[in-house]
């Protein structure tokens, strides 16, 4: 009598991955066109193009190479040298001035500003509008 077993053997598991398409310049807004997936599991890659269509990138991608997200960020709304509306807001005290972007960035990042007002450099956080938010909040 012959007895069969069988044996179940792990088998590497793959997952997909996002690469790009082309070459894709710093601070260019992704689309789908740029992108495909493929199937491998690769450290720190995206798994999934919704992740990455309408961000935009900070470093130069080229084909073939994986999309991590720290090579993305989300579309800039001020750009370097822009003037800009700053507030500062403690109860209800607010105060609003101009100033000068020293960087760019999008929704939600930190840059500096020079006040124009006062040439005093400050932090703050860009809020909807490029409007950048300084003070306890920020």
């Amino acid at each position: 009598m012959l007895r069969l077993c069988l044996i179940l053997m792990a088998a590497p598991a793959f997952a997909d991955s996002v690469v790009a398409t082309r070459p894709i310049r710093a601070h260019e807004v992704i689309t789908a066109e740029d992108l495909t997936l493929v199937e491998a599991k690769i450290d720190g890659a995206l798994s999934d193009l919704a992740d990455a269509v309408g961000m935009e990138t900070r470093v130069v991608i080229y084909p073939g190479r994986p999309l991590r997200a720290t090579d993305l960020g989300p579309p800039a709304t001020v750009e370097r040298n822009q003037i800009v509306l700053l507030t500062y807001r403690s109860g209800s005290l607010a105060i609003l001035t101009e100033g000068r972007a020293l960087s760019r960035g999008g929704v939600g990042d930190v840059i500096r500003v020079m006040n124009l007002a006062s040439r005093a450099t400050v932090t703050g956080k860009i809020g909807p509008a490029g409007l950048v938010e300084v003070g306890p909040q920020s």
